[in-house]
């Protein structure tokens, strides 16, 4: 069930760094480390809360909440490559807004379009760059987390196995980026979807 999990969460890294290889845009391993470490401390974060939260509600409650997280997102990724094409075509404006402690703006372009996290079009993602990468890509784990933790399940060893899926993910989807010859758009989205009701029905209990 870990592995699902995991599996799921990592996904995005892997497709966005398929993206970054056919893009010629290089990702030092600072910024790998970066991503990867941001990645878990979001999910070991949303679990905690999770866990928290399940011992002042009822048994049966947070397996039904949990049920119904999985549920939601999992339908979601099914249908995600259409909901971010109507985001796109519904940008409120080209200039970004600049909130002053967050610029939660700009974490949504990068979540529409993960390219985006290379701002000065260097082809290099740096350490800051990276930072917004992650956060976009953490924004689902959140609530994949925070349902984790209500289920139940072994934080310490969904946390190391985040760690090193998501460092093989972006290795991994970097090194095919580059070897793909055509620019393609590949979605995942879909399979994230299916893991994901799977898992619903594997923890209801």
């Amino acid at each position: 069930m870990e592995i699902l999990l995991v599996l799921a969460l990592s996904l995005d890294a892997f497709v966005a760094s398929i993206a970054y290889g056919m893009n010629k845009i290089k990702m030092p391993f600072a910024s790998i480390i970066i991503i990867d470490i941001v990645c878990a401390s979001f999910l070991a974060i949303s679990i905690f809360l999770g866990e928290l939260i399940k011992y002042y509600l009822p048994p049966k409650t947070t397996s039904v909440i949990s049920f119904l997280i999985f549920i939601a997102l999992g339908i979601y990724y099914l249908f995600e490559g259409i909901v971010k094409s109507f985001i796109k075509n519904k940008t409120f404006s080209k200039e970004r807004i600049k909130v002053k402690l967050f610029d939660f703006r700009l974490i949504i372009d990068v979540y529409i379009d993960e390219v985006k996290a290379d701002f000065d079009d260097s082809k290099k993602l740096n350490p800051k760059e990276a930072l917004y990468l992650a956060t976009a890509l953490s924004l689902d784990s959140i609530a994949i987390g925070f349902s984790s933790g209500l289920g139940g399940i072994n934080i310490l060893l969904i946390i190391l196995m985040s760690l090193l899926f998501h460092l093989f993910a972006i290795c991994s989807g970097l090194l095919i980026g580059e070897k793909l010859v055509e620019k393609s758009k590949i979605n995942l989205s879909w399979l994230t979807g299916i893991i994901l009701i799977i898992l619903a029905f594997l923890k209801f209990k």
